[in-house]
């Protein structure tokens, strides 16, 4: 396929483009003008730079192209304006883009969030057909660009793609976890019954794929998760083990690290960088449980996760160590 990717500088896209270009497909990326390119430095694709707003530079990105998908998004923001900006009205734009000067779009791979749906309620596991009560603005902001998705359904075949929470390598957050277990410092995430439901990028990116070609996902929405579920706490505790971090670990309590968050989201704002910890993160893994069920796409598409919660965690820690 001819694929453009947005957010390709990405955690997400970055691996996407990397799958697009080992099953031999051509990658344009559309990236913003200040984008960090480390990964994406000696590939074989095609870089376009644009901003949203730039409807002529837009127009050009799109057409011709077989498949979008569309990655680019911002998790963190200082108000709800950037959230809007960054979420919601550049989807607008590119898809508005794609409906006016490439009607023959293969494709249209919207990748939005569970935060679009929301959490689960204790003992509940949410499925498509839930009803969607974001807690976050980049959950209002994502489920908001999912409806101006669905507006152009019958123009555009589109698919959109909610991922539970996303592990793998190049992941800036784990990185920062991952630094502070090595110093013997936990952070306490969550509470010891709180579970979520987890996918490794690995499968996300076949996942999304696997959108792009098959028919019976046109007009449809679909989560994308593990069939089990973990606890953040049993996560950083196998995450301690394979860095051979035995020793008593030192944890943060939960009003240390809302204060920290706090201050990053200061300094974020003094220095015009993302918060790599914020208060709406905290909340949303203290207060909620983020179980999906998944058998929509496994029925649909025959989608199947393929890495184990120990095999991926091994494969991010032996990343890091080349």
């Amino acid at each position: 396929m001819k694929a453009l990717v947005t957010g390709s500088s990405g955690f997400i896209g970055s691996h996407l483009v990397d799958f697009l270009l080992k099953e031999g497909h051509e990658v344009h990326c559309l990236i913003r003008p200040e984008s960090d390119l480390k990964w994406l430095k000696g590939l074989d694709i095609r870089l376009l730079k644009c901003r949203y707003s730039d409807k002529t530079s837009l127009a050009q990105a799109v057409r011709n192209m077989e498949v979008i998908f569309h990655l680019a998004a911002r998790i963190e923001a200082p108000n709800w304006d950037a959230y809007y900006m960054a979420n919601t009205l550049s989807t607008k734009h590119l898809i508005e883009a794609c409906a006016k000067n490439n009607p023959q779009l293969k494709r249209f791979v919207f990748v939005s969030s569970i935060a679009a749906s929301g959490p689960s309620r204790r003992g509940e596991i949410k499925d498509e057909s839930s009803q969607c009560f974001p807690v976050s603005p980049y959950g209002r902001s994502k489920l908001m660009a999912e409806e101006i998705v669905k507006d152009f359904a019958e123009r555009i075949p589109i698919v959109i793609m909610r991922p539970a929470n996303v592990l793998g390598a190049r992941q800036k957050e784990l990185i920062l976890i991952l630094n502070l277990l090595k110093k013997h410092i936990m952070p306490m995430i969550g509470s010891k019954k709180s579970k979520t439901s987890i996918c490794f990028v690995e499968d996300l990116v076949k996942a999304l794929t696997l959108a792009a070609v098959q028919e019976k996902a046109v007009g449809n929405t679909y989560f994308i998760a593990d069939r089990s579920v973990y606890s953040w706490r049993h996560m950083l505790k196998f995450i301690a083990r394979e860095l051979g971090v035995y020793p008593a670990v030192v944890r943060i309590p939960y009003p240390v690290l809302y204060a920290i968050a706090l201050l990053s989201e200061g300094l974020a704002s003094i220095f015009k960088a993302q918060a790599l910890l914020t208060r709406n993160s905290l909340e949303a893994t203290r207060k909620y449980e983020w179980i999906y069920c998944t058998e929509k796409i496994r029925n649909e598409l025959g989608f199947e996760t393929m890495i184990s919660f120990e095999n991926g965690i091994r494969n991010i820690l032996n990343s890091y160590k080349r």
